[in-house]
This record gives structure tokens, sequence and C-alpha cells, in this order.
């Protein structure tokens, strides 16, 4: 947890975003004894991340040293968290597929009892598999969970779009930046940030289908089948540097042909509804201080398709960068 600065009024905070990563840091820093201010110009259920499946796994976002860091750590909350039935977190067990050979698998050092799929229970074509027990998130019921906590906390929200910084320097003591594609242009010195387009369908679940499936590298394109409680998140897509946030019908029908040859219990089932998402990502994390702006700026964007999955690691290290801001 984090400090306050010694002074006799608690330290005034901004966060702009309020997805799950501004969210997530939110709550860190109001636990923390700090008065904090997420603003924002979208509702949290507005957010790419409320089209997130979610399911913990670093997809598309920095491998390194650092970035397992935030996986260990958001990895242990999210299991603290299955144990609280409302927040909508829960231990599944899935198969991750691997097409390529030689692909990623560094997450499964983080992750307890990953054992090494049969080939019988392999689809056609593929190299390996990894079996695994990870969090799934059902993003309706999390996000609205984790803005009462917050709210519980003190913290307050405005709905205003923030064009430059120094509209926040007669207000804050420090400001953090949580605004996924817009983080770069924030600050002003970053145009890196670019969007990676997903889109999803979610199907009811009334044979209380369980088991999730990944194969990011499936022949006609990513595929990955995330049950949840209520329903059934089929994806997708990952075109980078494509900003177009309609729904395709092709796309969508592309994307359950394929889902149902790799899953055949989703034949049938009925569509509830088709979402488009654009993560925001960078070549890496953006996670640290930046200097030059009137007041002190932690940076904290740039997660690809893994903001859920690092969320709560991100919000303590934005936390610990905070408190050296104060120091």
């Amino acid at each position: 947890m984090s400090t306050l600065a010694h002074s006799e009024q608690p330290t005034r905070i901004t966060v702009i975003g309020a997805g799950v990563i501004g969210l997530s840091s939110a709550h860190e820093l109001a636990s923390a004894g700090h008065q904090v201010t997420v603003i924002a110009d979208q509702d949290s259920l507005e957010t790419v991340s409320a089209v997130a499946a979610a399911i913990w796994f670093p997809y598309h976002s920095e491998n390194s040293p650092a970035a397992d860091l935030l996986l260990a750590r958001s990895l242990a909350r999210f299991e603290q968290l299955a144990d609280i039935a409302e927040t909508g977190v829960d231990l599944r067990t899935g198969l991750n597929v691997d097409h390529v050979p030689g692909a990623d698998r560094s997450w499964t050092k983080i992750v307890a009892n990953v054992t090494e799929a049969p080939p019988a229970d392999l689809p056609e074509g593929a190299f390996g598999g990894a079996y695994a027990t990870v969090p799934i998130i059902t993003m309706s019921t999390y996000l609205l969970w984790l803005k009462h906590e917050v709210e519980k906390l003190g913290v307050t929200f405005i709905h205003e779009t923030i064009k430059e910084l120094k509209e926040l320097e007669h207000d804050a003591d420090v400001v953090v930046i949580a605004g996924g594609l817009r983080g770069g242009e924030l600050l002003g010195d970053d145009d890196t940030v670019y969007p990676i387009r997903g889109q999803v369908l979610r199907l009811a679940n009334p044979n209380n289908l369980r088991s999730w499936l990944c194969d990011d590298d499936y022949p006609d394109g990513v595929s990955y089948i995330i049950p949840r409680r209520d329903d059934i998140i089929v994806g997708g897509t990952d075109t980078a540097h494509d900003w177009n946030q309609e729904v395709d019908p092709a796309t969508a029908t592309q994307i359950l042909c394929r889902a149902t040859a790799l899953v055949p219990e989703l034949a049938g089932l009925q569509v509830l509804e088709h979402k488009v998402g654009l993560r925001p990502a960078r070549a890496s994390i953006r996670l640290e201080l930046v200097s030059g702006h009137p007041l002190p700026v932690v940076a904290a964007y740039g997660h690809g398709g893994a903001g859920v999955t690092l969320s709560w690691g991100t919000a303590q290290r934005v936390a610990e960068l905070v408190d050296s801001a104060l120091s």
C-alpha cells in the first residue's frame, strides 16, 4: 500500500480515465488515503474495458520482467476477488492452444498447476496446448462492483473531456493518465499509441458451458471462447491501426463459424449482442513518472489487449510512482 506524503491535507490526485486501469488505480490511491477524483468522458460501461472477454491472459501486450510483475500482482488480486461472489470474478479451467512452434509460454510460470494438453484434445494442425485455471471476469458485473468500491472509498467522478493537462494544475497535486488511446495525446509527447480492433459476439449460455478455449494463431483467424456466468464471449479480431467501431456482419459470421468448429456446443446458441472495442496498444506499456508538466504526472497506458489482466499490478505500481512523486 502507498503511504501519504507528510502533510496535513490529503494529496489531491486526479485520474483521467474510467476504464479498468483508471478505476483500479483510483481504488489503490484512495485506499492509501489520497483524495481521488476520476475524470472521464465515458462511463466505465462505455469503455473498451466493458468489451473485454475478459480472461486473465497477456494478450497483445508487453513481454518483459516488468510486465511479469504486473501479471503476478494482478493474478493474486483476482484470485482473492474470486472468493467474493458479487465481484463477477470466477476461476475457470481452459485450454490455450499453440499453433506456432515455439509459441510464447512465459505466462505459464506465473500460473500454478499448468498442464500439457494431450494431442487428442488439440485442434487439427496445433503443435501443442496447455490447460490452466485462471480468472474469468464478467465485466458488466465487475466494473459496476469496482466503481461502487471506489465510491465507498470517497472517490468522486466528473464527466468531462480533458484536452490539456494545464486545465488541472489548480485542482490536483498529481495527475494519473489512464486514458487508453488518448494517453499519448494528453501528454503531448507520444504518438506511438494505436488501436487494435476487436470484434466479438456475446452468446447465451443455457447449457452452462464452463471451459474456455483460446487459439490466437488459429489458421482462419484468432479464436477465443470465454464462458462467463450468464453468457459466452466469442471472438475475435486483432486488426492493428483499425479505428472502425462499427460491427461488421460478415466478420461476425466468420468468428462464429471458426469458434463453432473448435467448440461444437456453440452451434445454435442465441446471439445476445455484437460488440467492437479498440484496444490501446503500444510497443511497451507506459508506466512511469513524466516530467515537464506543471504538476507531477504518472502515465499508465498502452496495455494492448491485456488491460484487465494487468490492471491491479498497474494500479499498485501507480501508487508506488505517486509516492515517488511526493517524496
